[in-house]
Parts: C-alpha cells; structure tokens; sequence
C-alpha cells in the first residue's frame, strides 16, 4: 500500500497552506482529507471551490446532505459517509433520513427520495439517466437547476471519495460517532 501523508496547516506544501489555514478557521480543526489532499495544492483547492460552490447551489440544506451522502454510500466511501453523517445530524437533518440513507432505503419524504433518487441514479449510471428519471425528479418539485446542482454535488463527492480510496484517508475523531462500513446499497 502507498504512503499517503497527512499534511496540516504548518508542514503542508507551501501553496496549500491558505487553504489548510482556512479550514481550521472554518471547522475548528484540518480533517485528514483537506490534509491529504495537501499533496495536491491544485485538488485542494479544486474540491473546497466545488464545496463552496455546492454549498451555495439552490438546493435546499437537507437536499444537499441527501446528495453528499447517497453519493458516497454508492462510491463505497466510507470516510465521507462517516463525515457527512455526523454533519447532517448537527444540521437537524432527522436521524431516520441519515439511517435509511447510509442503508441505501427509500426515505419517506418524497421530495427528499426524489433527490436520492436522482443522485443514485447519476453515480451507479455514471450520469447516463434518462428522461424518465429526470422527469420523475421535477415531479417532485424540482428544476433543470436543481439537476444539474445535483451534478456539482456528485461532481464533489466524486473528488473525495476517489481521495480516501486511493489514500486510505484515517477517519477524523470526529466523524467516529457515524463510522460506516461498505454495505450493498439499494436503488
């Protein structure tokens, strides 16, 4: 298996360092991702630009969690499974969503599993979804923004899951409250 380091703010390359500073501003401390990701100042600042992107996207907060996580759960990641458990349930996203999501079930809330729905749709798919589901999305409520919001969120999720398979990224004592092993996951 291949070394990757976990960089912090203080020995990281010097062009990531702004970024590694940021983030413990922003969360209180560097999670190991952002630290391996140091390796690649240009990833890092890939990935929290798509973040903060995401992050201001027109869906609505638990729609996002529900992207971030039915994402992850389809990519097997069990890092930012963990991570973003832990981050919807502080955001008062219901515990029931997060469990029936890392589970890969159907939530309840139709407009929430419309959002579930697609994200599964665009990962095990690889983005080849067809009228039908995209259809059955705006259904809910939904917009062609919405869609493709929908996109930059799989498109984020994409960039760290891939981090922590290939870097074996150590869970944050933070996120041990949510750890996630990889389970077969439903549509």
């Amino acid at each position: 298996m291949i070394d990757f380091r976990v960089y912090d703010e203080t020995d990281a390359p010097e062009a990531a360092r702004p970024q590694l500073e940021a983030a413990k501003k922003r969360m209180g401390f560097v999670t190991t991702l952002n630290g391996v990701m140091a390796e690649s100042p240009e990833l890092l600042a890939g990935y929290n630009a798509l973040a903060e992107q995401f992050g201001r996207s027109s869906l609505p907060g638990p729609v996002k969690h529900v992207v971030w996580i039915t994402a992850s759960v389809e990519n097997g990641c069990e890092y930012c499974v963990a991570a973003h458990s832990t981050l919807a349930l502080r955001s008062r996203v219901p515990a029931e969503v997060v469990e029936a999501l890392r589970a890969g079930k159907p939530l309840q809330d139709e407009a929430l599993e419309a959002a579930r729905r697609l994200t599964h749709a665009m990962v095990v798919q690889r983005g080849w979804v067809d009228d039908a589901q995209i259809e059955a999305f705006m259904a809910a409520g939904y917009t062609r923004r919405h869609v493709l919001d929908i996109v930059l969120g799989v498109g984020m999720k994409t960039l760290s899951n891939y981090t922590n398979h290939i870097a074996h990224t150590p869970l944050d004592p933070a996120w041990q409250g949510q750890e996630w092993g990889r389970e077969p996951a439903g549509a």
